[in-house]
């Protein structure tokens, strides 16, 4: 049985340089890259750890519709944050976020190369499983 593969592209200047998609579809799991919150549309980024979140999560929603998904039918996440005060911060906000589907969860402290960035969230996503 052959599995299906799909790249999706957001469009960012930042897929075509680096040589990623912004996810990647194989059968029913959806893989996304790291995703900061920067509004694209925009091209800002929120100052506050928290609005970012909201941001990355607003940033979510095009590779799952175009994948057939939801936020609900994340299972898997992982968060990069720039220091444990700002997983203490955004923590509370992740878990009223993911309250009814309680993806599993790695955080880890790093420095990013873009200035301003403060969280960073990658996932994966089984497409129906959210029901």
């Amino acid at each position: 049985m052959a599995v299906t593969r799909e790249n999706i592209s957001s469009g960012s200047k930042f897929e075509a340089a680096y040589g990623y998609s912004r996810a990647v579809k194989v059968g029913d799991t959806l893989y996304i890259s790291g995703t900061i919150g920067m509004d694209y549309a925009a091209g800002v980024m929120p100052e506050g750890a928290v609005d970012q979140l909201h941001q990355i999560i607003r940033n979510f929603e095009l590779p799952l519709a175009k994948a057939g998904a939801s936020l609900r039918d994340i299972v898997q996440i992982t968060t990069y944050v720039t220091a444990p005060e700002v997983f203490a911060e955004v923590g509370p906000e992740m878990g009223k976020i993911f309250a009814e589907t309680l993806p599993a969860n790695a955080a880890l402290v790093v420095a990013f190369p873009v200035p301003g960035v403060k969280v960073e969230i990658s996932a994966v996503a089984v497409i129906g499983c959210g029901g």
